[in-house]
């Protein structure tokens, strides 16, 4: 995997490069100071992945993000930054992690990992190529966590459920709260989620069966985990063609 380096300090550059090459599966073939020096290595490399620092002088990375990402053939982007304040932002530019410094060698090659499962068609979502440009959707879902601020892939979102003023987002790596409404996810994602529940919505690419429990009551069956969630009456049928047509 082809890598460029961009922060406009040496010793951070220096620090990441040392990093990915004691990895033989990465390849760090160019590093950038700038948002602009930044673009013209991209053009020029071609690279898989650009690890991109957000504070720098001139075109910050988030500017510079914003450019890759209009590339015909367009890097993934991970963010590398000591300012958490930016995670929101980052999702503009459809970034694929975010990385708080000191950037931890695990949390890198977790994130580089990552980036190196996803295949062709996935990148192309991450990116925002989709038949619909002007309607895009988040790629990740942000929640502040005690770790700092957390970016879980929609992708490896199962459902979301009410409780109260908060929605717990459960993912393959466990469960975050957020602040937004059923309501305003529903809107956002469209045919990406389906209602179950007055309280719950469950991701449709994770969607696996329709069954009922011993009392009789209809509950939805979900790929990649034991728990069953309620589906209120009123949900049951349309439910039930949406399962049989997957």
């Amino acid at each position: 995997m082809k890598i460029l380096v961009v922060d406009d300090e040496k010793l951070a550059r220096e620090r990441l490069v040392r990093m990915v090459d004691t990895y033989d599966d990465y390849d760090v073939i160019g590093v950038a100071a700038s948002g602009t020096e930044a673009i013209a290595q991209a053009i020029k490399l071609e690279p898989d992945v650009v690890l991109l620092d957000i504070r720098m002088p001139g075109m910050d990375g988030l500017a510079a993000g914003r450019q890759l990402s209009t590339l015909s053939s367009p890097p993934a982007v991970i963010f590398c930054t000591a300012f958490g304040e930016h995670a929101i932002d980052a999702f503009d530019v459809n970034a694929c992690g975010y990385l708080m410094k000191p950037i931890r060698r695990d949390a890198l090659f977790a994130a580089l990992a990552k980036v190196k499962q996803v295949n062709k068609v996935q990148i192309e979502a991450i990116m925002g190529k989709d038949e619909s440009p002007t309607e895009r959707s988040r790629t990740h879902i942000s929640a502040r966590t005690r770790r700092g601020i957390e970016l879980i892939p929609l992708a490896e979102v199962k459902f979301f459920q009410a409780d109260h003023k908060y929605v717990t987002v459960r993912h393959e790596g466990g469960e975050v709260l957020i602040d937004d409404t059923l309501r305003d996810l529903e809107d956002e994602f469209g045919d990406r989620v389906v209602r179950i529940h007055r309280n719950a919505l469950v991701m449709t690419d994770h969607l696996e069966g329709l069954e009922r429990d011993p009392s009789g009551h209809y509950q939805v069956r979900m790929r990649g985990i034991e728990e069953r969630l309620d589906v209120s009456r009123r949900h049951v049928s349309g439910l039930r063609r949406l399962v049989q047509s997957l």
